[in-house]
């Protein structure tokens, strides 16, 4: 089990920027893919973003696209979400999750499904 702990989070105006961190305990995320995802109130959970750690490749949910990047820190062992141009309906609760078995497959990343460890999340806050 990998153990996953948020942060980054916080209270920001309309045009600014945030990175979340995603910081990982208990195994290595060599092999794991990992994923970002955010659920506003009285709403579901929503993709933001996946990368697979050890291809790099990525992949973006339709609502965040074009503002998101999503890399990774083999070092420590971390995976960031940098967050451009923020908007009002950007504020949720941002969760990281990691994916051991995905069969590489990238759509599948996009589903809660795909993923078995998930951190507690971190408040993003936009104000307008």
């Amino acid at each position: 089990q990998v153990q996953l702990v948020e942060s980054g989070g916080g209270l920001v105006q309309a045009g600014d920027s945030l990175r979340l961190s995603c910081a990982a305990s208990g195994r290595t995320l060599r092999g794991y893919a990992m994923g970002w995802f955010r659920q506003a109130p009285g709403k579901e959970r929503e993709f933001v973003a996946a990368r697979i750690w050890s291809t790099g490749s990525t992949v973006y949910g339709d609502s965040m696209k074009g503002r998101v990047t999503i890399s990774g820190d083999g070092a420590r062992n971390t995976a960031y979400l940098q967050m451009n141009s923020l908007k009002p309906e950007d504020t949720a609760l941002y969760y990281c999750a990691a994916a051991r078995e995905y069969g590489g497959d990238l759509y599948y990343l996009t589903k809660r499904i795909a993923y078995d460890n998930w951190g507690q999340g971190t408040q993003v806050t936009v104000s307008s």
